[in-house]
């Protein structure tokens, strides 16, 4: 970990003011599942224990349980939420009240913003980059898809070299375990298409795609044009110091 990592939203809640604040701790064995990550969230809301529970764990599930740095996960993962009511508001008792909408959607934003900067500062990491999967058949099949790609060594490799090697992509989805047509995928870094169809777009399109690779923060768009279902996770790329950091772990 090189740089503290914390995050704050301020909402107002039937006419009060309420805060809420994060911070973070994790650089490396981050895939959670919940993998060496720790947050801790304080508010001031007054809000119902189990609203508050149910609040954090669908915002996990978007937030923390959308990034990878290695793949490899860890025993001690942990998201904690404190609530003081301190800040006098009417008890917010329902997710899907006016209040309890705009209390998720500010803690949504805290979480994401949390989980975005455990991976811009993964162990050794040059890049940020957002795998976005769309057109998939199902929901599962989005995320499986995007897991793999952003999880795939010689993809992540690829993307510390500045290699806009789009056949690394179509080989992880290729063992992700999902029903695709491979002649029907496109894809695009940021807005350069790459590939349509299953067909890479030549010489022109893939300096371009390369120039976008040099940038510090990107996305891939992968569409499978299977189906209208979707998933964005968050990767970082392989670099020289991330081996030379575990490679020196305990000597």
């Amino acid at each position: 970990m090189t740089v503290p990592k914390t995050a704050s939203q301020q909402v107002a809640v039937a006419g009060h003011d309420v805060k809420i604040f994060g911070m973070a701790k994790g650089a490396g064995m981050i895939m959670p599942n919940m993998a060496t990550m720790l947050c801790f969230v304080v508010t001031d809301a007054v809000i119902a224990a189990d609203v508050l529970q149910d609040m954090l764990r669908r915002g996990v599930d978007q937030s923390f349980n959308r990034i990878t740095v290695d793949g490899d996960t860890s025993t001690n993962d942990t998201v904690l939420l404190l609530a003081s009511g301190r800040a006098g508001n009417p008890a917010i008792t329902a997710a899907d009240s006016p209040e309890g909408r705009a209390f998720s959607t500010a803690l949504d934003a805290l979480l994401r913003d949390l989980a975005r900067q455990i991976v811009k500062d993964g162990e050794g990491a040059t890049k940020l980059v957002t795998i976005r999967v769309s057109g998939a058949a199902d929901e599962a099949a989005a995320e499986q898809a995007a897991r793999t790609i952003a999880n795939s060594a010689l993809v992540k490799t690829a993307f510390f070299g500045e290699d806009a090697n789009w056949g690394r992509i179509i080989a992880a989805l290729g063992r992700a375990g999902i029903e695709f047509d491979p002649n029907r995928v496109d894809i695009a870094f940021d807005d350069v298409l790459m590939v349509r169809d299953g067909l890479g777009q030549g010489k022109a399109a893939e300096a371009m795609a390369t120039a976008v690779l040099k940038k510090k923060e990107f996305a891939v768009h992968v569409e499978l044009k299977a189906g209208s279902a979707g998933c964005e996770v968050l990767t970082c790329d392989f670099s020289v110091d991330y081996v030379k950091i575990n490679a020196d772990y305990r000597s």
